[in-house]
């Protein structure tokens, strides 16, 4: 069985990426990561992904801003620059940054995205933290954490694994964000493995 080519997106410290590179390392996945594209120059997953031996691209969208250009032509360029690479599958792990239906309509069912939300709860930015002060106020029981198919509309498309995770009566914010990471490392690779097994 051939193995599943994956362009991983990043905006951050790539700890989701570096959970997905352990997990080939270990025989675990039957995938690999073709290369791994960052919004943000300072990433440190542009490190972790260049240690490992894997190509990175620093594709940021402030000049096109600054420019007058528009997300579609941003987006219709970063299609450009991912499609040599030929992937499978367009993982989003941290990426900071909604694409158009202008990016997602030349990987049709191919991005996927990790958020720190269940279904139909707190999409967008910060799930994590609107999630521990809803708990505070006592609107929802846990946190929990999704893999899901990306559409246009925000954290809303189809869901391929998710996970519940508890929140603790003495837990901060930081000690709740922790465990979130944690599931997070272990749903991402979860369902790259569910859709590897797909194929």
């Amino acid at each position: 069985m051939p193995k599943l080519k994956l362009a991983v997106f990043i905006s951050g410290s790539g700890s989701n990426l570096q959970a997905i590179i352990d997990a080939i390392t270990k025989g675990k996945l039957k995938a690999e990561i073709a290369v791994v594209v960052s919004n943000r120059k300072g990433a440190f997953g542009l490190t972790r992904a260049e240690e490992a031996g894997i190509p990175t691209r620093y594709f940021p969208f402030k000049p096109y801003r600054d420019t007058g250009k528009s997300r579609e032509a941003y987006d219709a360029d970063l299609v450009e620059l991912v499609k040599p690479f030929q992937p499978d599958l367009v993982v989003l792990a941290g990426w900071m940054y909604v694409l158009s239906p202008d990016f997602l309509n030349h990987f049709p069912h191919q991005v996927i995205n990790l958020h720190p939300a269940l279904p139909g709860t707190f999409a967008g930015v910060d799930g994590i933290g609107r999630t521990f002060k809803a708990w505070q106020r006592g609107e929802v029981p846990h946190g929990g954490c999704m893999v899901h198919y990306t559409v246009p509309e925000v954290d809303a498309g189809p869901v391929i694994a998710q996970a519940i995770v508890p929140i603790k009566t003495d837990d901060t914010l930081a000690t709740f964000e922790n465990r979130m990471h944690a599931a997070e490392h272990q749903l991402i690779v979860k369902a790259i493995g569910l859709i590897c097994d797909r194929q």
